[in-house]
């Protein structure tokens, strides 16, 4: 199992949308692909924690580049975010996320999101 620091905020992001939205948003751009995450008070309740504790570990999030945060529009991974989440989704949630999104849609957005990390500077 991976020890990855941000992976408990990840893991109930991907609850949150499988369990509970049963839905994910997904934008396209040159860079790669984003998925919309869940709003702070949306994890906090699901963690069961005061909203004003997930609010430093997004400043982190997002200073590690794995999340862009836009006011009014939201939270939305980067391409690092986006292959993280896919892969927490994969380790742990990976026969749900097969039904919610389909064998074939979760590995065209894995490989996809692959692609996108390893053309990145960072990559």
């Amino acid at each position: 199992m991976s020890t990855h620091k941000h992976d408990e905020i990840i893991d109930a992001a991907v609850r949150i949308l499988l369990e509970e939205d049963r839905c994910i948003t997904v934008g396209f751009s040159p860079d790669g692909i984003s998925l919309r995450f869940p709003t702070t008070r949306k994890l906090a309740e699901h963690l069961g924690i005061p909203h004003y504790y997930v609010l430093p570990r997004f400043g982190e999030m997002e200073r590690d580049g794995l999340i862009h945060r836009a006011e009014r529009v939201g939270i939305s991974t980067t391409a690092a975010g986006t292959e993280r989440l896919l892969a927490v989704m994969a380790e742990r949630h990976g026969e749900r996320a097969k039904e919610v999104l389909g064998a074939g849609v979760l590995r065209a957005l894995e490989i996809r999101a692959a692609q996108a990390s390893s053309s990145s500077p960072e990559g």
